[in-house]
């Protein structure tokens, strides 16, 4: 059997689920949009009135397996674009007609057929016959889809499928999807109360008490860096006049993102970005060389309009905050910047178990501020001081900011997926643009550079990811509740295990007695599956010996402790707040 191409089986496997799904329901009057190949297999966008069930999927599979069986011949046809309007619309499939209409003139229109009874408009290339495809395949699930990624067009269903070019990789990737569904964020944001979304707020979320928690801890791990590397804190307005964000070139080139409002006859918005407020800061102020680099830091809430189609859990939503921070600095003193953020960068992520972490430099992009002198300028000082670093790292093009080029650091998750969380980002622009000045050692007023940024970007989007990469099992200093004590007899050991968890309190630990009159079985599974790092048991054994139990989270067996010692260790755990590489004796 000749080879194929992976692609080459993914397209032809999504030609023959939309045969089967056609063969499958004939009084829907099936309406075929696109069904492209992407990353471990294909989606097919589809018109049709009945609306397709996880049953619906499996007869489905059971259809295309027919259909390979069946050795149906494979042929391309080429038509002109008069031949192929009519051939579509012959077979009222109106949303290829729209597709063949927007083609460019004198492309070379052609169509594959498969067998007598199925065709769809297509470039190829295809296998010769559905008897080469390998039935190494699964219909996932399907989705809600705007026609074209229009809002105001139909929404059609986008059934998704995994394709392989054998079935070992394929299993292989149905376990992962099966681990990655176990650490869904959003699912475990619901198991462990952590967050949750209401309809009066769309893509908003509402953190609970031990999520709040979780979000308030990080912004205190971001404090404790900013300490050691020099940047000051500061609050900035919420809703500023129109004036700002024509100044900053957002209003021209991320209006369709923002907000707007009126207010005295005066038209605001609701900042997506701190930098502007932080331009104004500086220009409030007259500084000198000796003063700079000047860092601002700042937590400020933020609000994006994103489409309903993209928003997802944590990881996209409409109102969030940043770590967001820019550096005031000197033209020469690029170089020695970066390198001390790359530097702030890794020991903050290998802190965070992130040991896979890929660098990238992305170019100007098409809609952009500035002339291209400029541009030239900042892409070869981000690309010296990355240079200087002796970091491996790739080049995006076209993938920069409109105002300025950026470093994008991505990390890689327990299930080996690549996120990007961290931006490094120059920009020449916004000084000119607010007309920023600082004296320098010879007495000249000179333009400052500005650097952009965020190092573990969105707190919402990094709680998304963290929760997945550990699947809901916080580290000791960042879990809401440190350890559970459970007494073996509330009435003879529960005095003594409040005295003890009192003691652990005193020492800044969060540490609870479940004193609830249930059995020892049903607290165990409950700690367990609240992901809680310690579970410290109390019966007369431990009380004589002045010990505790301990069964850490993850494990079958336990250890006993002298109470001073699992004190000793538990703070040590805590203190992991700040990283070792910044802690001083």
């Amino acid at each position: 059997m000749e080879k194929y191409s992976l692609d080459t089986i993914r397209h032809s496997t999504a030609h023959l689920m939309a045969q089967a799904i056609m063969e499958l329901y004939p009084e829907d009057n099936v309406q075929l949009g696109i069904g492209p190949v992407i990353e471990n297999g294909f989606y097919y966008d589809i018109e049709m009135k009945t609306r397709l069930s996880d049953d619906d999927l499996k007869k489905i599979e059971k259809r295309m397996k027919e259909i390979i069986k069946k050795k149906l011949p494979i042929t391309r046809h080429v038509l002109s674009r008069k031949e192929a309007m009519d051939f579509f619309k012959k077979r009222h499939q109106n949303l290829k007609l729209e597709l063949i209409r927007d083609l460019p003139e004198g492309e070379e229109i052609s169509y594959y057929s498969q067998g007598d009874e199925f065709f769809d408009l297509c470039r190829g290339p295809h296998v010769e016959n559905t008897g080469h495809l390998p039935m190494a395949f699964k219909l996932l699930h399907t989705a809600g889809a705007y026609w074209r990624g229009d809002e105001k067009r139909p929404m059609l269903q986008r059934v998704y499928a995994a394709c392989f070019d054998n079935k070992e990789e394929l299993k292989q990737h149905l376990h992962f999807l099966e681990e990655a569904k176990r650490r869904d964020h959003r699912k475990l944001g619901k198991d462990l109360e952590l967050f949750h979304f209401e309809q009066v707020a769309p893509a908003s979320p509402f953190f609970m008490p031990k999520g709040a928690f979780i979000y308030n801890k990080l912004v205190e791990f971001m404090r404790n860096l900013y300490v050691r590397f020099g940047y000051k804190e500061v609050i900035t307005p919420q809703v500023l006049d129109v004036e700002l964000w024509h100044t900053s070139g957002h209003y021209e080139n991320y209006k369709e993102n923002m907000y707007f409002t009126t207010v005295d006859d005066r038209e605001f918005a609701l900042k997506p970005m701190n930098c502007p407020c932080h331009m104004l800061m500086f220009k409030h102020y007259k500084y000198s060389y000796r003063e700079l680099p000047l860092r601002y830091a700042d937590f400020g809430r933020l609000h994006r309009y994103e489409r309903s189609g993209v928003v997802a859990g944590l990881t996209r939503v409409r109102t969030f905050c940043q770590d967001d921070a820019h550096i005031f600095i000197q033209t020469d003193k690029i170089q020695d910047e970066i390198l001390s953020l790359m530097e702030m960068f890794f020991i903050c992520y290998e802190h965070f178990g992130f040991n896979k972490i890929k660098i990238n430099l992305s170019t100007r992009p098409e809609k952009k501020i500035g002339d291209d002198k400029i541009w030239d300028e900042s892409e070869a000082a981000l690309k010296a001081a990355l240079d200087k670093s002796g970091y491996e790292y790739g080049i995006k093009e076209g993938d920069g900011a409109f105002y300025g080029p950026k470093i994008d650091i991505e990390i890689a998750d327990a299930l080996n997926r690549y996120h990007q969380l961290g931006t490094i980002q120059l920009d020449f622009m916004l000084p000119e643009r607010f007309d920023l000045k600082y004296t320098d050692s010879d007495g000249v007023d000179k333009r400052p550079v500005v650097i952009h940024r965020a190092l573990l970007g969105s707190l919402e989007r990094f709680i998304g990811v963290y929760t997945e990469h550990v699947g809901g099992a916080f580290p000791f200093w960042l879990a809401p509740q440190q350890a559970k004590i459970i007494p073996v007899n509330n009435e003879v050991h529960g005095e003594f295990c409040h005295k003890i968890a009192e003691e652990f309190k005193n020492l800044g630990l969060r540490i609870e007695v479940d004193d609830r009159n249930e059995t020892m079985g049903l607290k165990t599974r409950q700690i367990q599956k609240a992901k809680i790092p310690f579970m410290l048991v109390i019966g007369d054994k431990e009380v004589e010996s002045q010990s505790i139990n301990v069964r850490k989270y993850g494990e079958k067996e336990s250890r006993s402790y002298s109470i001073e010692e699992l004190k000793t260790m538990f703070v040590e755990f805590n203190n992991e707040l700040t990283p070792k590489k910044l802690r001083t004796s």
